[in-house]
């Protein structure tokens, strides 16, 4: 998902032993020979070990202003208005997804689209109370959902998405307000206007199928009892740029949170299929920022994608990467846990993107007609994809958090995939009964690239099944 920025707000960052992250004051882009446009934001990668003063002077040398810098991954998020900011820090260092729009639409003569109107404010008075787990047919499809076991309330999960609903009854509750932040600015600010859904309810829905109260209203999540914290970087148009993401992840590992779901991917671009130098950047960011934040104890889950494309695993920072096939970021990150989407029946839903060594496990994501229901603002809806599908694994990795307060990321994925349900590759995947294969799904029963290690078990979480290894133990 992803969209042209909003106007900036102020960077707000706590202390650095806290957040992780360095604030600046206002730079010096007034240095003689700097041109002044439009303001835009970029992602710039330092050398490892840059100090702050260091990558500061760098910014500002080239006509820049640094709006935070993160020293455990240098990387700074800066803004200039100058156009040749990238040229002059180095294109093999700079991006920026905004440039990349604009020149985009320069190039097409496409205007982009206005944001789509404000959520109203949602009445707890007017939520629908009846229950609706029989319509929950994803929950029954992991041994999960109401009257199943809970999580506890020291478990946090970072939803990196669009906002949750505050004042949602099924979330209220889950909902950890301290641990909240709006990163579309690429450094958190923890004020509730900035986390809190304005356009979208796609981040109230993921919430929702994590942790949903089980309560005998409306919807029960995966992991009730855990709580959710808001951490928005996805804007009111609906992109998801990369200094939101890199923003998102270094808060949670700061937070200490166990968990975070990013059922995203980084714009402007759909699936980086040729990647050139930058997206190398993005690539090189992200990469350090979901490294940093599990060696710091936090799990990242991301989608997919819903582009129903073969995926290429991505590699750790440092390396130039892989110079053909596509990618997903996060998903594709070796640390990530990456998630595909079947619907009702089983089967790998048609819109979801597969690949062998990057899909780690499968849940239930729908498709058209029976897709998922979860939370909205002001009530409950259903959607469909593996936006929905992640949200699922990261609440059955939230109740193995809570069975194993002192599990590793490392050992809580190995865990997953131990007591995922194995899931052969179909023998037949024409779903246009047209006679031709739709994708082709390599691997075998233990491990393909349509499934993964297999489907998600909620109850294996919290009560192993006999002869199966518990590798967190």
């Amino acid at each position: 998902m992803s969209l042209l920025a909003r106007p900036l707000r102020a960077a707000v960052c706590t202390a650095l032993v806290l957040s992780g992250c360095v604030t600046a004051g206002p730079a010096a882009a007034d240095e003689p020979g700097c041109a002044h446009g439009r303001n835009l934001r970029y992602v710039v990668t330092f050398d490892r070990g840059t100090t702050e003063a260091a990558a500061r002077a760098r910014v500002a040398g080239a006509c820049g202003a640094t709006t935070v810098y993160y020293p455990q991954i240098a990387v700074a998020i800066a803004t200039s208005g100058d156009p040749s900011f990238g040229a002059r820090i180095g294109l093999d260092r700079a991006f920026s997804a905004q440039a990349e729009r604009l020149a985009a639409q320069r190039a097409t003569e496409v205007k982009p689209q206005p944001a789509r109107a404000t959520l109203p404010a949602t009445d707890p008075a007017r939520v629908p109370t009846a229950d609706l787990s029989a319509k929950q047919w994803d929950m029954r499809m992991i041994n999960a959902g109401r009257g199943a076991p809970a999580g506890r309330r020291d478990v946090v999960v970072g939803v990196l998405d669009s906002g949750i609903d505050p004042d949602h009854p099924d979330l209220s509750d889950a909902l950890d307000r301290d641990d909240s932040a709006g990163c579309l600015t690429g450094a958190p600010d923890r004020s509730p206007s900035a986390w809190a859904p304005t356009t979208s309810v796609h981040g109230t829905h993921v919430a929702g199928i994590i942790a949903a109260a089980d309560d005998g209203h409306g919807v029960t999540g995966v992991a009730p009892g855990v709580r959710v914290a808001s951490v928005k970087v996805i804007d009111d148009r609906g992109y998801a740029d990369p200094e939101a993401a890199v923003c998102g992840l270094m808060w949670a590992a700061a937070r200490h949170m166990r968990l975070t779901n990013s059922s995203f991917f980084v714009n402007p671009w759909t699936l980086s299929c040729i990647r050139g130098d930058d997206r190398g950047v993005v690539h090189e960011a992200l990469a350090r920022a979901v490294e940093y934040s599990t060696s710091a104890g936090t799990l990242n889950v991301a989608a997919a994608t819903n582009e129903a494309v073969d995926l290429t695993p991505s590699a750790r920072s440092g390396s130039p990467g892989a110079g053909t096939g596509c990618e997903a970021l996060p998903a594709a990150l070796r640390d990530v846990v990456a998630v595909s989407a079947v619907g009702s029946d089983g089967v790998k839903a048609g819109y979801s993107s597969y690949g062998l060594g990057v899909i780690d496990v499968t849940a239930p994501g729908g498709e058209t007609g029976e897709c998922v229901l979860s939370t909205v603002p002001g009530g409950y809806a259903p959607l469909c994809g593996t936006s929905m599908a992640a949200p699922h694994v990261t609440g059955v990795l939230a109740l193995l958090a809570a069975a194993r307060p002192a599990a590793r990321p490392r050992q809580l994925r190995r865990t997953l995939d131990a007591q995922a349900m194995p899931m052969p590759c179909p023998a037949d995947y024409d779903l246009t009964g047209d006679g031709t294969q739709d994708a082709y799904c390599a691997g075998y029963e233990g491990f393909n690239g349509f499934y993964g290690h297999g489907m998600v078990d909620a109850l294996a979480a919290v009560a192993p099944r006999a002869g199966r290894p518990d590798p967190a133990r």
